[in-house]
């Protein structure tokens, strides 16, 4: 019988630096500021904390300090969690990602624990990165109904914070979709002491976005980015993404060798509108039915001069019969009073167009009816618009207020569907026109639907 040598075991605590030191190099990201696209005003402050984290010695010399926290603010899909990678990338630093919701136990003192175990890991491996992924979890403010076990959590983490010593260099980011909910001891300076809002990028960022998803796959000429990137205005970084995922796995699956125009087209239809139901069996008057109300919006659309109508269909997608897709030529960041009304009569396009044709309204303005009262509401509750001028109503307030905010609110719609109607009601023959073509071609672009209205141009006049 052939005796084997056994193998030799290495000594735990060798074992152990081993294991440690791998840990450190999984910890590092591979990410960073180059793989980021827009947020340039943003990149621009943080390389302000990755020169403090690279050349300390320069900043200690004048008495500076470096933040303790950073809090990324804004809604979701923007970037936060690709940034605080990048930042740890820049600098080398070891990454520790986590979520609020990991240090939410019912048992008492167990978040506190794991709070203490993160920044202990944290301090062994400096420089570092503490990464707290939607912070409200465990930031949410404190009050006398609040849960024991998140308010020690909580605690946990504001004496962690305060606690750093100043050679060890540990940088706290936090991210958040609502600012408005976290505890003001955890916002103040010298914990969080920069908050950063990272909010949908503009037009020049998802140009640059799209170029990023867009750079290791085979685009066709055709496809003009900047073109994609009018279209897609409102969306944010996770959007745009998923857009070029779903080009590329529409080419595929038409097997073909590049990503064209009509791939990137399916892809932004199947983001904003749903997924095409092409085994959809719409009765014939019901078919009618959402060509008037489809051809209502686009009317309202191209009368009011609201944003530029790319498309009118009435091809089934998720739970919507039909839809109008609007491609703004511009960004806009300020919204008037006139314009606020004006979206809401488009909204209300489509159940007026019901109204007239057919004498009776459907079921299928209910997403409408949703949007324009959410306008009405934020026009009487948040933007001073309405007849009480410039008063605002906190959340809070509201069910006090009801009965007054109620009327406003309902003053507001009613006159836009009158006013709606009555526009309409005056252009039945070019309504019928486009809803007639929809029927047949159950898809117009914006040119065939600007041609329509050509058409027309000399046997009616557009009145407004």
């Amino acid at each position: 019988m052939k005796l084997e040598k056994s193998p030799q075991l290495e000594p735990v605590h060798i074992k152990m630096e081993k294991d440690d030191k791998q840990n450190n190099n999984t910890n590092k990201p591979a990410v960073r500021f180059n793989d980021v696209a827009g947020l340039d005003e943003v990149k621009e402050e943080l390389f302000e904390i990755i020169d403090f984290i690279k050349n300390p010695t320069k900043y200690h010399k004048m008495g500076a300090t470096i933040p303790k926290g950073i809090l990324f603010y804004g809604p979701p899909g923007t970037g936060k969690t690709l940034l605080a990678q990048a930042l740890a990338g820049e600098t080398d630093s070891s990454f520790f990602p986590t979520s609020g919701s990991e240090f939410v136990e019912k048992y008492v003192g167990v978040g506190a624990k794991r709070v203490r175990t993160l920044f202990e890991k944290a301090k062994k491996a400096s420089p570092s990165v503490i990464f707290v992924d939607e912070i409200d979890a465990i930031g949410a403010k404190r009050t006398s109904e609040s849960n024991n076990e998140k308010d020690q959590t909580l605690n946990q983490l504001l004496i962690e914070m305060d606690g750093f010593h100043s050679e060890q260099t540990i940088l706290v980011i936090g991210a958040t979709n609502r600012l408005d909910l976290l505890d003001e001891a955890l916002l103040r300076p010298g914990r969080f002491d920069r908050h950063m809002f990272i909010g949908n990028p503009d037009l020049h960022a998802r140009e640059e976005i799209l170029l990023v998803h867009t750079k290791n796959k085979p685009i066709a000429s055709s496809v003009n980015i900047k073109e994609l990137a009018q279209r897609t205005h409102g969306m944010s970084g996770a959007h745009l993404s998923n857009i070029a995922n779903e080009a590329a796995i529409l080419a595929v699956r038409s097997n073909k060798k590049d990503i064209g125009i009509n791939e990137f087209n399916e892809a932004i239809e199947k983001v904003i509108a749903g997924l095409q139901r092409k085994n959809a069996v719409i009765l014939d008057k019901e078919k009618r039915k959402v060509s008037f109300h489809e051809a209502g919006h686009a009317l309202m659309g191209k009368i009011l001069n609201c944003d530029l109508v790319s498309k009118v269909s009435i091809v089934p997608r998720g739970e919507a019969l039909g839809y109008v897709m609007y491609a703004p030529e511009e960004d806009r960041y300020l919204t008037t009073t006139s314009e606020l009304k004006n979206k809401i009569k488009v909204l209300l396009g489509g159940r007026c167009a019901e109204q007239i044709i057919f004498g009776e309204v459907s079921t299928g303005a209910r997403d409408d009816l949703q949007k324009a009262n959410t306008i009405a509401y934020q026009m009487v509750c948040e933007y001073g618009m309405s007849n009480l001028k410039n008063r605002v109503f906190e959340p809070t307030l509201i069910k006090n207020c009801y009965p007054l905010i109620d009327g406003e609110i309902k003053g507001i719609i009613d006159g836009c569907y009158k006013e709606a109607f009555v526009t309409l009601e005056s252009n039945t023959d070019l309504l019928s026109s486009i809803a007639n073509e929809l029927y047949k071609k159950e898809t117009l672009t914006g040119e065939e639907l600007e041609n329509i209205l050509k058409l027309h141009e000399k046997k009616c006049s557009l009145n407004i």
